[in-house]
């Protein structure tokens, strides 16, 4: 049985790579805060919903997919409420200044990526899903996650100069 705290503590620990799926989807960091915060929200408010057999990432994943779902659909009835184009993610910053402008320039081709090409590519690539894990996750077919992210390598390949390709 899952307690109050030990779900708090866990879902605490999640919070870097809550954040990182939020901005594949949201494509802007403050809107991938604010799904981030609304998110621990919902989940603090129906903790006792949680299943305890099931990985409470993809739970979470599942309620920031879903918030964000619900805010495109109330983006499209607001008029003038579009997208902020995405910030960097201050996740791939390192200390060295070419593997800092490296990340940064990968970072900027997968946020130029389509989101249905991007998210798939993050959860297996970023977070270690497997393909069978993004496909429950995502509700589409193991064999589509695997299209999409062959396709969103060989883009994010042809557009840094790589004839072989991105290795995960």
């Amino acid at each position: 049985m899952t307690t109050s705290e030990t779900f708090k503590t866990e879902m605490i620990g999640l919070l870097p790579r809550l954040r990182r799926f939020a901005l594949s989807l949201s494509r802007s960091a403050p809107d991938a805060d604010d799904l981030v915060q609304d998110a621990c929200t919902t989940a603090l408010q129906k903790w006792h919903q949680y299943d305890p057999a099931q990985p409470l990432d993809r739970w979470m994943f599942r309620i920031i997919r879903n918030l964000w779902i619900s805010e495109l659909r109330k983006r499209k009835v607001r008029d003038g409420q579009g997208q902020v184009p995405a910030e960097e993610a201050t996740e791939l910053q390192t200390g060295d200044a070419d593997e800092a402008l490296n990340a940064k320039q990968v970072q900027a081709r997968v946020n130029a990526l389509p989101g249905d090409l991007a998210r798939p590519l993050m959860l297996v690539c970023a977070e270690g899903y497997s393909y069978r894990e993004v496909s429950e996750l995502l509700e589409i077919p193991v064999g589509t996650v695997m299209s999409r992210i062959h396709r969103a390598r060989k883009l994010l390949a042809s557009g840094l100069g790589h004839e072989e390709g991105i290795a995960t």
